[in-house]
């Protein structure tokens, strides 16, 4: 696609809200998800030092 301008790219032919609205929402659960994610893995390496501490 070839576009006059940089408005019509943000645009997209009338389409511009809904396509950059789902990119918006997409990166937002891409970083939510790596977020949580991480918490997950410092819960769990957490657990694991207390278990191996506490270990006879």
């Amino acid at each position: 696609m070839r576009w006059e301008s940089w408005s019509q790219f943000w645009d997209m032919g009338g389409y511009g809200l809904y396509v950059w609205g789902s990119m918006a929402v997409t990166a937002l659960c891409l970083v939510v998800e790596v977020w949580l994610a991480r918490q997950a893995q410092r819960q769990a390496l957490a657990l694991a030092r207390t278990e191996v501490e506490e270990a006879p």
